[in-house]
């Protein structure tokens, strides 16, 4: 029987190494070598095939000055689809699991974005501390209240996603559990 359902998120180890950096390493060689022809082979053609699909599908949306943010938010798109088909192999978790990285993801973009408005539109991004139509005495509680939860923001959408992800495999690992034992 399992000791505990929370062991499925610690990080295997095999003589002493953990195998997280294996499998880490593993997406690297799946990256295009350096070559002097455009597409080498069918692999690095999906590879290719597969990052315009994201960019397009990214920056569709977005006018020409927002394109600037294409290459970290494709490589950050490429890099959480790769970390999370790592914890689909045996003996390996998948890291977006842990809230150190789900943190450490989230406050360096929510922190640009936040910095790249205040400094783009200063006046929209300040308006949006105080609703429209807020009677005068509510004013400075409103103001205070929707910097604290602008501040928090990035921890508590850490913390949802990282719950989130712990329910759902817990439940996959009770489900699989009880499946075994019937």
């Amino acid at each position: 029987m399992n000791v505990s359902f929370f062991n499925q998120f610690s990080s295997p180890s095999f003589l002493g190494i953990p195998l997280i950096l294996i499998s880490m390493t593993f997406p690297a060689l799946l990256l295009p070598s350096l070559d002097n022809r455009w597409i080498t082979n069918r692999l690095s053609t999906l590879q290719l095939w597969f990052i315009n699909l994201i960019t397009k599908q990214l920056m569709t949306p977005l006018d020409k000055k927002g394109h600037k943010w294409a290459l970290i938010l494709t490589s950050l798109m490429v890099f959480l689809l790769l970390i999370n088909l790592l914890g689909l192999l045996p003996y390996t978790f998948t890291p977006t699991t842990q809230l150190s990285m789900n943190l450490a993801l989230a406050f360096p973009l929510w922190l640009a974005t936040l910095l790249t408005g205040l400094r783009n539109q200063p006046s929209a991004s300040l308006a949006h501390l105080l609703p429209e139509g807020t009677p005068t005495l509510l004013i400075p509680a409103l103001i205070l209240i929707e910097t604290t939860s602008l501040l928090i923001r990035p921890l508590a959408l850490g913390v949802r996603l990282t719950a989130n992800l712990t329910a759902g495999h817990l439940l996959i690992q009770l489900i699989s559990t009880a499946t075994t034992s019937l």
